[in-house]
């Protein structure tokens, strides 16, 4: 049995959820989770297993970030209000 995505540091990641990523700030744009049926996110889970689509309009535009668990570059901030 496979459990949500997390971050290193054990939260379960969020659609919405801010985040630091490479040092930036950033939200996490959209989660593609082998466990939700999602029509948008089938194409990351079928390519890459599932992720996060991480969107950090400074430096990296957005980038697609697949073993969450080991990311270090990706630290949770805060969870959206919406």
């Amino acid at each position: 049995m496979s459990v949500p995505l997390r971050y290193q540091s054990g939260e379960e990641i969020k659609k919405g959820d801010r985040v630091l990523f490479h040092g930036e700030p950033g939200q996490i744009e959209l989660v593609a989770d082998p466990l939700v049926n999602d029509p948008e996110t089938k194409w990351y889970v079928q390519e890459y297993g599932g992720g996060v689509m991480v969107a950090e309009p400074k430096v990296s535009g957005r980038a697609f970030v697949s073993d969450t668990e080991n990311a270090e570059d990706l630290i949770f901030a805060s969870r959206s209000a919406g």
